[in-house]
Protein backbone atom coordinates (compact mmCIF):
# COMPACT_ATOMS: atom_id res chain seq x y z
CA UNK A 1 0.00 0.00 0.00
CA UNK A 2 1.24 3.47 -0.82
CA UNK A 3 0.99 6.59 1.34
CA UNK A 4 -1.03 8.33 2.57
CA UNK A 5 -1.97 5.51 4.92
CA UNK A 6 -5.58 5.22 6.17
CA UNK A 7 -4.75 6.05 9.78
CA UNK A 8 -8.41 6.72 10.61
CA UNK A 9 -8.93 2.97 10.26
CA UNK A 10 -6.59 2.21 13.17
CA UNK A 11 -8.85 3.18 16.14
CA UNK A 12 -11.72 1.23 14.60
CA UNK A 13 -9.74 -2.01 15.00
CA UNK A 14 -9.63 -2.13 18.84
CA UNK A 15 -13.16 -0.72 18.90
CA UNK A 16 -14.36 -3.71 16.89
CA UNK A 17 -12.50 -6.11 19.19
CA UNK A 18 -14.16 -4.50 22.22
CA UNK A 19 -17.66 -4.77 20.75
CA UNK A 20 -17.69 -7.96 18.69
CA UNK A 21 -18.84 -10.19 21.56
CA UNK A 22 -20.69 -7.60 23.63
CA UNK A 23 -24.09 -9.18 22.95
CA UNK A 24 -22.94 -12.77 23.47
CA UNK A 25 -24.07 -14.03 26.87
CA UNK A 26 -22.14 -17.32 26.95
CA UNK A 27 -18.94 -15.92 28.53
CA UNK A 28 -20.94 -14.43 31.42
CA UNK A 29 -22.72 -17.72 32.04
CA UNK A 30 -19.43 -19.61 31.88
CA UNK A 31 -17.80 -17.24 34.35
CA UNK A 32 -20.71 -17.63 36.76
CA UNK A 33 -20.60 -21.42 36.46
CA UNK A 34 -16.84 -21.52 37.09
CA UNK A 35 -16.89 -18.87 39.81
CA UNK A 36 -14.36 -16.68 37.99
CA UNK A 37 -14.15 -12.97 37.25
CA UNK A 38 -13.57 -11.76 33.70
CA UNK A 39 -9.74 -11.38 33.89
CA UNK A 40 -9.31 -14.87 35.35
CA UNK A 41 -11.66 -16.51 32.87
CA UNK A 42 -10.09 -14.94 29.80
CA UNK A 43 -6.59 -15.50 31.12
CA UNK A 44 -7.37 -19.22 30.93
CA UNK A 45 -9.18 -19.02 27.59
CA UNK A 46 -6.36 -17.06 25.99
CA UNK A 47 -3.87 -19.81 26.75
CA UNK A 48 -5.33 -21.49 23.67
CA UNK A 49 -3.57 -18.93 21.44
CA UNK A 50 -0.21 -19.29 23.16
CA UNK A 51 2.68 -21.64 22.48
CA UNK A 52 1.35 -25.23 22.57
CA UNK A 53 4.14 -26.04 25.04
CA UNK A 54 2.56 -23.60 27.49
CA UNK A 55 2.81 -19.88 28.14
CA UNK A 56 5.55 -18.17 30.10
CA UNK A 57 4.68 -14.94 31.93
CA UNK A 58 6.48 -12.93 29.25
CA UNK A 59 4.26 -14.54 26.59
CA UNK A 60 1.05 -13.14 28.09
CA UNK A 61 -0.46 -9.83 27.02
CA UNK A 62 1.81 -6.87 26.31
CA UNK A 63 4.69 -7.98 28.48
CA UNK A 64 7.20 -5.61 26.85
CA UNK A 65 5.64 -2.76 28.85
CA UNK A 66 5.33 -4.54 32.20
CA UNK A 67 7.71 -4.56 35.13
CA UNK A 68 5.50 -6.72 37.35
CA UNK A 69 3.47 -9.87 36.73
CA UNK A 70 1.44 -9.65 39.96
CA UNK A 71 -1.93 -9.17 38.22
CA UNK A 72 -1.24 -12.09 35.88
CA UNK A 73 -0.38 -14.40 38.72
CA UNK A 74 -3.55 -13.45 40.58
CA UNK A 75 -5.66 -14.33 37.53
CA UNK A 76 -3.70 -17.52 36.95
CA UNK A 77 -4.16 -18.62 40.56
CA UNK A 78 -7.93 -18.29 40.21
CA UNK A 79 -7.85 -20.33 37.00
CA UNK A 80 -5.77 -23.00 38.71
CA UNK A 81 -8.24 -23.16 41.60
CA UNK A 82 -11.05 -23.69 39.09
CA UNK A 83 -9.11 -26.56 37.53
CA UNK A 84 -8.66 -24.85 34.14
CA UNK A 85 -4.89 -24.55 34.07
CA UNK A 86 -1.71 -25.75 35.66
CA UNK A 87 1.80 -24.35 36.21
CA UNK A 88 4.83 -26.50 35.47
CA UNK A 89 8.40 -25.84 34.31
CA UNK A 90 7.79 -22.09 34.17
CA UNK A 91 4.73 -22.30 31.91
CA UNK A 92 0.96 -22.21 32.27
CA UNK A 93 -0.96 -24.85 30.33
CA UNK A 94 -4.61 -25.77 29.98
CA UNK A 95 -5.88 -28.87 31.76
CA UNK A 96 -8.40 -31.19 30.12
CA UNK A 97 -11.13 -29.17 31.85
CA UNK A 98 -9.61 -25.95 30.53
CA UNK A 99 -9.38 -27.31 26.99
CA UNK A 100 -13.03 -28.33 27.19
CA UNK A 101 -13.99 -24.84 28.41
CA UNK A 102 -12.14 -23.28 25.46
CA UNK A 103 -13.97 -25.56 23.03
CA UNK A 104 -17.33 -24.60 24.55
CA UNK A 105 -16.48 -20.89 24.28
CA UNK A 106 -15.32 -21.23 20.68
CA UNK A 107 -18.48 -23.06 19.61
CA UNK A 108 -20.70 -20.52 21.36
CA UNK A 109 -18.92 -17.54 19.82
CA UNK A 110 -18.95 -19.20 16.41
CA UNK A 111 -22.73 -19.57 16.67
CA UNK A 112 -23.00 -15.97 17.86
CA UNK A 113 -21.04 -14.71 14.86
CA UNK A 114 -23.19 -16.75 12.48
CA UNK A 115 -26.22 -14.81 13.77
CA UNK A 116 -24.59 -11.40 13.35
CA UNK A 117 -25.12 -9.41 10.14
CA UNK A 118 -24.32 -5.83 11.25
CA UNK A 119 -24.25 -4.51 7.66
CA UNK A 120 -25.54 -5.87 4.36
CA UNK A 121 -24.38 -9.47 3.90
CA UNK A 122 -22.50 -8.81 0.66
CA UNK A 123 -20.75 -5.82 2.20
CA UNK A 124 -19.80 -7.81 5.30
CA UNK A 125 -18.34 -10.56 3.14
CA UNK A 126 -16.39 -8.03 1.05
CA UNK A 127 -15.09 -6.25 4.16
CA UNK A 128 -13.95 -9.53 5.69
CA UNK A 129 -12.27 -10.65 2.46
CA UNK A 130 -10.35 -7.39 2.03
CA UNK A 131 -9.09 -7.26 5.61
CA UNK A 132 -8.25 -10.95 5.51
CA UNK A 133 -6.17 -10.33 2.37
CA UNK A 134 -4.32 -7.57 4.24
CA UNK A 135 -3.75 -9.88 7.19
CA UNK A 136 -2.41 -12.76 5.10
CA UNK A 137 0.20 -10.53 3.46
CA UNK A 138 1.15 -8.54 6.57
CA UNK A 139 1.61 -11.70 8.65
CA UNK A 140 4.41 -12.90 6.38
CA UNK A 141 5.99 -9.62 5.27
CA UNK A 142 9.70 -8.97 5.82
CA UNK A 143 8.98 -6.10 8.22
CA UNK A 144 8.64 -5.73 11.11
CA UNK A 145 11.42 -8.03 12.25
CA UNK A 146 9.73 -8.22 15.66
CA UNK A 147 7.14 -11.02 15.60
CA UNK A 148 6.21 -11.62 19.21
CA UNK A 149 2.43 -11.29 18.82
CA UNK A 150 1.89 -12.21 15.16
CA UNK A 151 1.78 -15.99 15.85
CA UNK A 152 -1.28 -15.45 18.03
CA UNK A 153 -3.26 -14.47 14.94
CA UNK A 154 -2.64 -17.86 13.35
CA UNK A 155 -3.44 -19.78 16.55
CA UNK A 156 -6.64 -17.77 16.98
CA UNK A 157 -7.97 -19.45 13.81
CA UNK A 158 -8.92 -22.73 15.43
CA UNK A 159 -10.86 -23.61 12.29
CA UNK A 160 -11.60 -22.03 8.92
CA UNK A 161 -14.01 -19.14 9.66
CA UNK A 162 -17.55 -20.45 9.26
CA UNK A 163 -19.26 -17.09 8.61
CA UNK A 164 -18.42 -13.65 7.27
CA UNK A 165 -18.45 -12.24 10.79
CA UNK A 166 -16.08 -14.98 12.01
CA UNK A 167 -13.74 -14.23 9.10
CA UNK A 168 -13.84 -10.52 9.88
CA UNK A 169 -13.07 -11.24 13.52
CA UNK A 170 -10.13 -13.49 12.65
CA UNK A 171 -8.72 -10.94 10.20
CA UNK A 172 -9.03 -8.00 12.58
CA UNK A 173 -7.68 -9.93 15.55
CA UNK A 174 -4.69 -10.99 13.48
CA UNK A 175 -4.08 -7.48 12.18
CA UNK A 176 -4.12 -6.09 15.72
CA UNK A 177 -1.49 -8.59 16.81
CA UNK A 178 0.64 -7.49 13.87
CA UNK A 179 0.05 -3.85 14.78
CA UNK A 180 1.40 -4.59 18.26
CA UNK A 181 4.59 -5.97 16.73
CA UNK A 182 4.88 -2.97 14.41
CA UNK A 183 4.68 -0.63 17.38
CA UNK A 184 7.28 -2.55 19.37
CA UNK A 185 9.61 -2.49 16.37
CA UNK A 186 9.12 1.27 15.98
CA UNK A 187 10.00 2.15 19.57
CA UNK A 188 12.91 -0.27 19.61
CA UNK A 189 14.19 1.45 16.48
CA UNK A 190 14.03 4.69 18.47
CA UNK A 191 16.22 3.19 21.21
CA UNK A 192 13.53 3.07 23.91
CA UNK A 193 12.46 0.38 26.35
CA UNK A 194 8.84 -0.71 26.74
CA UNK A 195 8.32 0.81 30.20
CA UNK A 196 9.88 4.09 29.07
CA UNK A 197 7.69 4.14 25.95
CA UNK A 198 4.58 3.61 28.09
CA UNK A 199 5.55 6.61 30.23
CA UNK A 200 6.39 8.74 27.18
CA UNK A 201 3.06 7.91 25.56
CA UNK A 202 1.02 8.73 28.64
CA UNK A 203 2.74 12.07 29.03
CA UNK A 204 2.21 12.68 25.29
CA UNK A 205 -1.51 12.04 25.89
CA UNK A 206 -1.50 14.36 28.93
CA UNK A 207 -2.70 11.60 31.26
CA UNK A 208 -0.72 12.91 34.23
CA UNK A 209 1.31 15.95 35.20
CA UNK A 210 3.31 14.53 38.13
CA UNK A 211 5.28 11.34 38.74
CA UNK A 212 2.98 10.36 41.59
CA UNK A 213 -0.13 10.78 39.47
CA UNK A 214 1.45 8.81 36.64
CA UNK A 215 2.60 5.97 38.90
CA UNK A 216 -0.95 5.61 40.20
CA UNK A 217 -2.24 5.17 36.63
CA UNK A 218 0.22 2.52 35.46
CA UNK A 219 -0.78 -0.71 37.15
CA UNK A 220 1.65 -2.77 35.05
CA UNK A 221 4.72 -1.04 36.51
CA UNK A 222 5.91 -0.65 40.07
CA UNK A 223 6.05 3.00 41.22
CA UNK A 224 9.83 2.90 41.47
CA UNK A 225 9.99 1.65 37.88
CA UNK A 226 7.81 4.51 36.68
CA UNK A 227 10.11 6.97 38.40
CA UNK A 228 13.14 5.27 36.86
CA UNK A 229 11.56 5.51 33.40
CA UNK A 230 10.89 9.21 33.93
CA UNK A 231 14.54 9.77 34.83
CA UNK A 232 15.63 7.72 31.81
CA UNK A 233 13.50 9.88 29.51
CA UNK A 234 14.74 13.11 31.11
CA UNK A 235 18.36 12.00 30.71
CA UNK A 236 17.68 11.31 27.03
CA UNK A 237 16.13 14.75 26.58
CA UNK A 238 12.60 13.49 25.90
CA UNK A 239 11.02 15.00 29.04
CA UNK A 240 11.50 18.42 30.58
CA UNK A 241 13.51 18.73 33.79
CA UNK A 242 10.38 18.94 35.90
CA UNK A 243 8.89 18.77 38.39
CA UNK A 244 5.85 18.76 36.07
CA UNK A 245 5.77 16.08 33.39
CA UNK A 246 5.94 17.38 29.83
CA UNK A 247 7.55 16.38 26.57
CA UNK A 248 10.43 18.40 25.18
CA UNK A 249 10.43 19.23 21.45
CA UNK A 250 12.78 16.25 21.01
CA UNK A 251 10.38 14.01 22.93
CA UNK A 252 7.45 15.13 20.81
CA UNK A 253 9.32 14.50 17.57
CA UNK A 254 10.45 11.09 18.81
CA UNK A 255 6.95 9.99 19.83
CA UNK A 256 5.40 11.25 16.59
CA UNK A 257 8.08 9.45 14.58
CA UNK A 258 7.35 6.22 16.46
CA UNK A 259 3.68 6.54 15.52
CA UNK A 260 4.53 7.24 11.89
CA UNK A 261 6.90 4.28 11.74
CA UNK A 262 4.26 2.06 13.34
CA UNK A 263 1.87 3.06 10.56
CA UNK A 264 4.50 2.40 7.89
CA UNK A 265 5.37 -1.05 9.21
CA UNK A 266 1.67 -1.86 9.51
CA UNK A 267 0.22 -0.55 6.25
CA UNK A 268 3.07 -0.74 3.74
CA UNK A 269 2.76 -4.53 3.19
CA UNK A 270 -0.99 -4.34 2.48
CA UNK A 271 -1.90 -5.12 -1.15
CA UNK A 272 -2.48 -2.06 -3.33
CA UNK A 273 -5.88 -3.50 -4.23
CA UNK A 274 -6.85 -3.26 -0.56
CA UNK A 275 -5.32 0.18 -0.16
CA UNK A 276 -7.35 1.46 -3.10
CA UNK A 277 -10.50 0.71 -1.10
CA UNK A 278 -9.28 2.16 2.19
CA UNK A 279 -12.00 4.82 2.35
CA UNK A 280 -14.73 2.23 1.82
CA UNK A 281 -13.09 -0.10 4.38
CA UNK A 282 -13.00 2.64 6.99
CA UNK A 283 -16.59 3.69 6.40
CA UNK A 284 -17.94 0.13 6.48
CA UNK A 285 -15.96 -0.95 9.54
CA UNK A 286 -17.27 2.13 11.34
CA UNK A 287 -20.78 1.04 10.37
CA UNK A 288 -20.14 -2.47 11.72
CA UNK A 289 -18.90 -1.05 15.00
CA UNK A 290 -21.90 1.24 15.30
CA UNK A 291 -24.23 -1.71 14.80
CA UNK A 292 -22.39 -3.76 17.42
CA UNK A 293 -22.53 -1.02 20.07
Amino acid sequence: MREPYPVTLVPLVPQFLQRRRAKADFPLRAMEKLGLDRPSYFFAMDLAIQDPRGARPQDIGNSAYRTTDDALRTSAAAGESAGLLTWADGRWSLTAKGTSAVSELRRAIDAHYASQVPIAKDELERLAALLDAAYQVAATSKEPATREHTPRGARYRWQAPSSAMARLDAAIYGLWQIRDDCHVQAWRDAGLTGPALDVLTRVWHHEATTEEELAAKIATQRPQDVRAAVQELRAAGHLTAGPALALTPKGTVTRERIEAETDRYFFAPWPDAVGAQAEWLTERLAAVNAALA
